[in-house]
């Protein structure tokens, strides 16, 4: 098997984590960006030659051009580049802070469209490669209590979806990755939630609590599997524009995506109607 290198973002834990450990067993080269390099001590040490942390913030636009410079000068060519440092956010509309909201569109959709924007230009000039962008199923189904979190998602899913058709030409394939629940920090440890306001104890802005406890059931997902399944896709030619992960994920996007083409379809005649009449 050919050695690839990877560059990932925020592996520090959760689904980056998974991906670089089973990379790096494999004998891949990666590039994992961290904002604490004590939590990677560990791959630091058993990987010297293979393993390369690199300190980031993805909310500063200027370190993100920075770094991708120094890894292209440093390692000439990235084969995959994944996009997955981001948080979740829970909390009705009106509960969550100025600064709360600013935060969130800076890390989770700002900095991955910054992120592929800086890569974009090499590998165009390598002759091609790949970028996994992690969504979530979450960029396709909205729940009440989740509204910054979708709203990142589904502003990302349509710029990756826009930008694979820009680069399609330079070899470049882009992935849209939408897992469902899994058993990470992301859902157990490091998701943030808003004050929250009692007016909204009783409604379904709430509901999330419920999962965030694992006193209630674990999540199906198992992250190792799902990481297994984003590192086979960059064998898959051409590649997939959206990966779904989980049983559940899958039958949740496809009931909401039926539901809404039904929707549109009962639109027909008010949206021909509109129409200046043929021949006009």
């Amino acid at each position: 098997m050919t050695q690839r290198t990877w560059l990932i973002t925020g592996i520090s834990s959760g689904f980056g984590r998974h991906l670089t450990t089973q990379l790096l067993a494999r004998g891949d080269r990666v590039i994992g960006t961290v904002r604490d390099l004590t939590k990677v001590a560990d791959l630091i040490a058993q990987y010297p030659e293979t393993f390369h942390a690199e300190l980031l913030d993805v909310t500063n636009t200027d370190a993100i051009g920075r770094l991708v410079e120094h890894c292209f000068d440093r390692f000439e060519r990235i084969d995959v580049v994944i996009s997955n440092a981001g948080y979740g956010l829970f909390g009705a509309a009106e509960e969550l802070s100025d600064a709360q909201i600013e935060q969130m569109i800076a890390t989770n959709l700002v900095g991955s469209i910054q992120l592929i924007r800086a890569v974009i230009p090499h590998l165009r000039s390598q002759g091609g490669g790949r970028i996994l962008q992690l969504s979530s199923y979450g960029g396709q189904v909205a729940f009440a209590g989740n509204s910054l979190y979708h709203a990142t998602k589904w502003g990302i899913e349509g710029f990756v979806e826009s930008v694979a058709q820009e680069v399609a030409g330079f070899g470049i394939g882009m992935t849209i990755v939408e897992p469902g629940g899994a058993r990470t920090e992301f859902r157990y440890g490091s998701a943030q939630v808003a004050k929250l306001m009692s007016i909204y104890d009783d409604t379904p802005a709430h509901a999330f609590l419920r999962m965030l406890d694992p006193a209630n059931g674990l999540a199906a997902g198992d992250p190792a599997r799902m990481a297994a399944r984003m590192i086979e896709s960059v064998d898959q030619h051409p590649a997939p524009l959206r990966m779904v992960l989980g049983s559940q994920a899958l039958d949740s996007t496809i009931s909401t995506l039926r539901k809404r083409l039904a929707d549109f379809e009962a639109q027909t005649a008010r949206a021909a109607s509109t129409d200046f009449p043929v021949g006009q």
